[in-house]
């Protein structure tokens, strides 16, 4: 058997003929920056979000650098985030000519830890990004809290949370602004890149509108220096139909991860990954830890299951990020979870079968690589 790691065919085939009309429609409209298809996207997201505004953008990374900018952040900032994230979450506070200061994640979790929070910010901290990983949210009430201390917005990355909650918050509402990619794998998937910011903040909504559009309030009239940061009319048009089947996917992953627990319970071996009391995880990746990560990847693979692994390397650990000086040692959490963490398949069209035979794969594959 075959077990892919994504299989997004699968997911087309169930809707394709939506998928079509819907194409059709803004191929007959020619409204293919912006415009209607995309208004009605934003709207829905919202209301699916429990937020005033959604904005759409060309993607995650958008999502997150254009929040900032309309922040006012800007070299000599700092913004604080975890290492243990895609790189997009620094990069957007990069490019806005901050710099990263990153804080260790929980070690069951593996989202900011509030404890390392407090002890990062200075008199140079001007936002605060916890990272809703793997379809969980962060532990978001005491990050707040502390955040509201110091007089901090916060903005949630919540690329990997698409219908994720927190104390039965939508992800992406609870902060100044919520970030989300669309990148195809997640679990609203775009078919090619796409992004949104949502918000309660009118004044914010507005920035980002006049941002994401060459700084220009309207056509040829530019306020502010902007970027081209437009959804495309088919983006929207796409997403507005896989919206709709967005809940009933989530819950299709969270079937499957319980039937990962179940199966895999009792095995010694592997750490199992936990839905916090306070969440309600969405699954965008199903990660169980391992010493024997890069071992157990091969022997699955030979077997026709494939795995990924996200991620390998810690930010502060990335060339990228070498002129930070950041050593080694520097946040052990996250360096032990780089070195174990592994994917397992997930995605909605998964059947039973396939997972019964991942697991029996992965256990196979342990005992045959002994204690």
């Amino acid at each position: 058997m075959n077990v892919p790691f994504l299989d997004l065919k699968a997911q087309y085939r169930v809707i394709q003929d939506e998928i079509g009309a819907a194409v059709r429609s803004v191929l007959e409209s020619a409204a293919f920056a912006g415009g209607p298809f995309v208004a009605k996207f934003e709207e829905e997201f919202a209301a699916y979000c429990g937020t005033r505004y959604a904005m759409g953008v060309g993607n995650g990374t958008d999502a997150l650098w254009l929040v900032m900018l309309a922040q006012g952040i800007g070299p000599g900032d700092e913004v604080i985030t975890v290492p243990n994230t895609f790189i997009a979450t620094a990069e957007a506070i990069s490019f806005c000519g901050a710099t990263p200061v990153f804080v260790d994640v929980d070690d069951r979790t593996y989202t900011m830890d509030s404890d390392g929070l407090r002890k990062a910010i200075t008199p140079r901290t001007k936002a605060v990004i916890p990272v809703h990983l793997y379809g969980q949210t962060a532990d978001m009430d005491p990050i707040a809290v502390i955040a509201s201390e110091y007089g901090l917005p916060v903005i949630e990355d919540a690329c990997q949370a698409h219908g994720a909650q927190y104390k039965g918050r939508m992800a992406g509402s609870m902060g100044v602004a919520g970030c989300f990619s669309f990148y195809p794998g997640k679990n609203l998937g775009a078919y090619g890149e796409a992004g949104a910011v949502v918000t309660n903040d009118p004044d914010l909504a507005g920035k980002i509108r006049i941002l994401r559009e060459h700084g220009q309030p309207k056509k040829y009239y530019h306020s502010v220096i902007g970027w081209n940061a437009r959804m495309d009319g088919i983006q929207g048009a796409i997403l507005s139909v896989k919206l709709k089947y967005l809940s009933v996917a989530n819950e299709a992953r969270r079937a499957h991860a319980r039937l990962y627990q179940d199966l895999l319970s009792e095995v010694g071996q592997v750490v199992l990954p936990v839905e916090a009391p306070y969440a309600k995880h969405v699954y965008h990746i199903y990660a169980i830890r391992t010493k024997k990560r890069d071992e157990l990847i091969s022997r699955l693979a030979s077997r026709g299951v494939t795995c990924g692994v996200h991620y390998p390397v810690p930010l502060h650990l990335q060339e990228a990020y070498a002129s930070l000086g950041i050593p080694r040692g520097a946040f052990k959490v996250t360096e032990e979870i780089t070195q174990e963490i592994i994917s397992l398949p997930m995605f909605p069209e998964l059947t039973r079968e396939q997972v019964m035979y991942v697991c029996d794969e992965l256990k196979a594959g342990l005992a045959a690589l002994g204690p």
